[in-house]
Formats: structure tokens, sequence, C-alpha cells
């Protein structure tokens, strides 16, 4: 905010205005009356703190959910592995209270202003202060290598990549906006183009910001999923839109050169689309 003194923090729902609490960050008590007056509105729980607690709470809590993000990353690689399924182990380990089923949706890594940008100043500040927090960079060292995931899985599948075409489904880091800071889909690009690959790539909001981004140029930005699909020897699930999720695999797979689905968000069934024909690979699905 624009006076340091006021540092306040409500967590991510979907409703902003509802948040599980707001943290307000403090040096005085004149300063926490008004902070109280201006978020009573909100009917959450306030906890009131010195600054560099609240600072540090904002902190710990985006590097907290980008650690559950990356462990359950990082199990599904040992799952594909050994032939489990990942979706049926963050079930189960979310339906113990102590650790909840939020954030336990294994894919591609995250991307997204907050989690990288907190992640790193967590880092930054520990190392300043004399504490090596190897946690975080491993959760970060997680991420980078999920990152790549659709690129190694499309080399696994068509083997030798350079002329072939590839569709991207999604841009944007996450659903339901246009943000394309820290997207997962720049480094899904920029592995694919590297390798020689055409990219045919749709999303329903952020496909004005993508093309505005040097990794996109050479991109073909379709109008809409099918269209992306055509002629592709490979799609690619990069966001989880809802609309994705109701794609009409048989149409798709009509549409496409070779039949390859990278299912980068876990949307759809591994049995279901092999019953269609396709060569299917989700993150850490059998």
């Amino acid at each position: 905010m624009s006076n340091p003194e006021f540092l306040s923090e409500g967590s991510a729902v979907k409703d902003f205005m509802k948040p599980d609490r707001v943290v307000l960050g403090v040096s005085s008590k004149r300063a926490e009356a008004l902070m109280r007056e201006i978020y009573a509105p909100l009917k959450a729980t306030v906890l009131v703190t010195d600054l560099k607690s609240a600072e540090l709470i904002k902190h710990a809590s985006n590097s907290f959910l980008a650690t559950k993000i990356s462990y359950i990353n990082a199990v599904s690689a040992l799952c594909e592995k050994v032939g489990a399924d990942v979706k049926l182990v963050a079930q189960g380990m979310g339906l113990d209270r102590r650790i909840g089923p939020m954030f336990l949706n294994a894919g591609i890594g995250f991307g997204g202003f907050c989690f990288p940008k907190d992640l790193e100043a967590f880092y930054w500040i520990s190392r300043q202060k004399g504490y090596d927090f190897k946690l975080l960079k491993a959760v970060q060292e997680v991420n980078e290598l999920q990152l790549t995931w659709i690129a190694r899985k499309i080399e696994e599948k068509l083997w030798n990549l350079e002329g072939k075409t590839v569709a991207m489904l999604g841009l944007a880091f996450k659903p339901n906006t246009d943000d394309m800071r820290f997207a997962p889909s720049i480094e899904v690009v920029s592995a694919l183009r590297a390798r020689g690959v055409k990219v045919r790539a749709f999303d329903p909001v952020a496909m004005e910001r993508a093309k505005v981004l040097p990794e996109f140029k050479g991109v073909h930005f379709a109008k809409d999923e099918y269209d992306a699909v055509k002629g592709c020897d490979a799609l690619a699930i990069v966001t989880e839109w809802p609309r994705f999720k109701d794609l009409d695999l048989r149409r798709a797979k009509k549409l496409m050169r070779t039949a390859v689905l990278l299912d980068g968000r876990n949307v759809f069934e591994p049995e279901k689309a092999r019953a269609l024909g396709f060569d299917y690979a989700g993150v850490g699905r059998p």
C-alpha cells in the first residue's frame, strides 16, 4: 500500500470481500484503530501484528502454498514411475484434516505474480539474515522442472520434434484471468519453439496479452479450441479453463494429424481419452 505503516493481507478466495483473515501490520495504536475501522465491514478475523511479522506472514503464506503445490508435483513424478494415480493419492492425503485438499492438484507447475515473487523474496530475506532456507530453494527447483513436463512428454511421444505442430489450450497462469505474469505457458512455448515446434494457441481471454510477449512471436493464435487443434501432432492442456474440460474429444481427434493428448492439468479421465483413440499422458496418472 502507499503508506508502508499499513500492511494488510486477505487470503485468496473467489470472493475477495470475504477473506479468511485480515492481517494488520501497524506501528501505533492509532494506526491499529484506523485499520480496524477500515476493515470492519469485511466481518473477518483480524490479526494485529508488528510490521515485520505482517510482512513475513504474507511471504510465509504464499511460500507454504507454493510448497504444497511443488510437493504434490514431486509426488506425481513418483506416481508416474510406480504406476500410481496422483489424483487418488492427493484425495487420500486431502481427507486428512491436518492436510486438506486445497492446492494438491498436480500439474505443470505454478505461475502468476504472487507465488514466484513471494517465494523468491522470502528466500532472499532469509539469506540476507544469515539463514539458508533450503526448503524454499527446493520448492523452486521442483517447479522449474515441472514447467518442462509438456516438452518432455512431447519428446517421449513424438521423438523428432522439428517441424511438428502442437496445440496449446490455455495461456493465462490460471483460469478466469488474463494475467500472463510468470505464466507456465511462457516456459512451455519457449521450450517447444526452441525444439523447432510450431505452436497453435488458444485462450478465452489472455491472447491479446500473450501476443505482445516476445516468447510468443510466430505462434498462431486460434479462434477457438477446434481451430487450434487443426492439423496438430499433439494437444497440450496448459490452463484448466472449464470450457476445456467440456472439449469434444471425438471432434478434436478428427481434426488432429496425430492423436496425442498431453493433459498438463489432469482435466480428462485417462480411460475415456484412450478409449477414443488418444495416446494420453496425464501428470502423475497411469
